[in-house]
């Protein structure tokens, strides 16, 4: 296992550098340059160079590549233009909320998808079938921007059930230890913050894994009818095994292969996807932020995200390459 592990991380190296570079050449080839495009299109040409000479972008390209991996490795990603305060400090103010969101929606698709996938799967034709693979389309078809609204308009504004924006109420002073608003309540003991915080995320949440929770549907149905017609389950079955064995140790666990890999992939969508939902409910995450920034044309912040989702997706694979050879051993060997 330890191994694999070391194997996929030295692997992920190249694919990040790869990414550097094209991050450096997009920088390098914006029209006017970084500096017109940070001074804006009046720009005269002696600002122009007065901030080429401020950022080095007078020197060679090698060098400048070299300053720009050195500042990568401090997790020096410049300044916003938009704040005036480093990008670094940005996320890290701003990223808790979209991760809680994330990790949110992806519970809900993965709690309510996967046993609503095998079932309709093992009840194939049948009314709770044919709901499933309905629902799933319609959820793929949906924008998630609409059902935001709806979910908003209906159980926020109309019915005033959940709240409509933000990540907590206005009255609630919570004391900020992790910049989880929800765990924060927890390890504070302010259970009221972090209810708070729940009703919150409801709205937001269920719109986020709408996408995902119909992927999972599909994909889990999908692959549990195809692992049924194989050999070794119809010979487990004749073998007079338990069915509850067969189908959690020979179809459940076997079916579930394609859809860890689906899961990892629409874990960092949703992290990096977020921009629509948390705009419809000023949730304050980085999607939002990311939003104005490309408004702003703030280039510190967008390379620094595109780094930092980079970096959040080979770490997913990572994890998924994990769970891959806890299930299938043999996935260890290759």
């Amino acid at each position: 296992m330890l191994r694999l592990v070391a194997r996929r991380l030295l692997q992920l190296i190249p694919t990040l550098l790869g990414l550097s570079v094209l991050l450096f050449l997009w920088l390098n080839r914006l029209p006017g340059g970084p500096a017109s495009a940070i001074l804006g299109e009046r720009a005269t040409e002696a600002e122009v160079a007065r901030i080429n000479r401020l950022l080095g972008l007078d020197e060679p390209v090698w060098v400048q590549y070299g300053r720009f991996i050195k500042r990568i490795f401090q997790l020096d990603l410049g300044t916003s233009t938009q704040t005036g305060r480093p990008v670094w400090e940005e996320f890290t103010l701003r990223f808790p909320a979209t991760v809680e969101l994330s990790v949110a929606a992806m519970a809900i698709a993965i709690v309510v998808g996967i046993p609503l996938g095998y079932f309709a799967a093992r009840r194939r034709g049948s009314w709770l079938d044919v709901t499933a693979v309905s629902g799933s389309l319609l959820g793929i078809c949906i924008p998630v921007f609409f059902l935001a609204l709806l979910l908003k308009g209906l159980f926020a504004v109309n019915l005033g059930i959940f709240p409509s924006y933000g990540r907590l109420s206005t009255g609630i002073d919570a004391t900020k230890v992790t910049g989880f608003a929800v765990l924060d309540g927890l390890l504070t003991g302010e259970f009221d913050a972090s209810w708070d915080a729940v009703m919150h995320l409801v709205l937001p949440a269920v719109a986020l894994a709408s996408i995902p929770l119909a992927v999972i549907v599909r994909m889990t149905r999908a692959s549990v009818l195809e692992v049924l017609g194989e050999d070794y389950v119809r010979t487990a079955e004749s073998k007079g095994l338990d069915k509850r064995v067969v189908r959690a140790r020979h179809v459940l666990r076997n079916a579930l292969l394609p859809v860890i890999t689906a899961v990892g992939l629409l874990t960092g969508s949703l992290l990096s996807g977020a921009v629509l939902t948390e705009s419809v409910f000023t949730f304050g995450g980085i999607g939002s932020f990311i939003r104005t920034s490309i408004d702003a044309r703030d280039y510190p912040v967008l390379v620094g995200f595109i780094l930092f989702i980079a970096l959040v997706y080979v770490l997913i694979n990572l994890l998924v390459d994990v769970a891959y050879s806890l299930i299938d051993p043999r996935v260890r060997v290759h």
